[in-house]
């Protein structure tokens, strides 16, 4: 079913010209798993306890890092990803990591504009550190890198 919603969010980016992102498949069932297993992958459920959105989150450089969030087009605009969100960041705060990251088109209104309203702000070149400055190359490899993109970091006092 996770898959059926990365599926189904990505098909908003074909209208913006996007088809690579829009045709990029969804993780494998064995990763799905693996997050779930790790505890590290989290869904909201509608009233018949079908899941309708979820998100990913790995350990990059020290800090959560969001790897996908994704929320079912019928179920947009009810700030499920936002709660999506603030449950990895209190499951940050709780390991004492300091932030979230993410990476993000820049240009696409429900992506870098969307998450400033959240409260992550771009990061500069000089703040990225190893594994994050890594991920971009992954997305490349997918040519997911075609559209401008952006790492962001929503960072909380310890």
């Amino acid at each position: 079913m996770l898959q059926d919603i990365e599926r189904a969010a990505g098909a908003a980016f074909r209208d913006l010209g996007m088809q690579a992102v829009a045709d990029d498949p969804p993780p494998e069932l064995a990763t799905l798993c693996s997050f779930r297993r790790d505890g590290r992958a989290w869904a909201s459920v509608d009233d018949d306890d079908r899941p309708v959105a979820y998100l990913l989150v790995e350990i990059v450089d020290g800090r959560a890092h969001v790897e996908q969030v994704s929320v079912h087009p019928s179920h947009a605009r009810q700030s499920i990803g936002r709660r999506l969100i603030d449950h990895a960041d209190s499951w940050a705060a709780e390991r004492g990591l300091s932030a979230v990251s993410l990476t993000t088109y820049v240009d696409v209104a429900w992506n870098g504009p969307y998450y400033q309203r959240l409260g992550f702000r771009y990061l500069r070149d000089d703040e990225l550190g190893e594994q994050l400055r890594a991920i971009p190359d992954r997305e490349a490899a997918s040519g997911l890198d075609r559209w401008p993109r952006a790492a962001m970091i929503r960072e909380r006092s310890l």
